[in-house]
């Protein structure tokens, strides 16, 4: 298993699971992002942050320590 922050720019994942817990898990799941849904990963920042995917038709910038509690397949 892998988490958002590992994956290279271009590739689509499907999100297995989120870890954390309280506001930063809510931010995240209101973002969209929840178990099933696919990411697409369109551009990583040179020292990777922030990481910007399509996720739901929607564009989104997530941070660095927020990809890493998304694990995806």
């Amino acid at each position: 298993m892998k988490t958002l922050r590992e994956i290279s720019c271009g590739q689509t994942v499907k999100v297995q699971k989120l870890t954390g817990e309280g506001p930063v898990k809510r931010r995240i799941m209101d973002m969209g992002i929840t178990k099933g849904v696919d990411i697409f990963v369109r551009k990583v920042a040179p020292l990777g942050d922030p990481i910007e995917v399509t996720v739901r038709g929607y564009e989104l910038s997530l941070r660095k320590a927020d990809a890493e509690m998304i694990t995806v397949e």
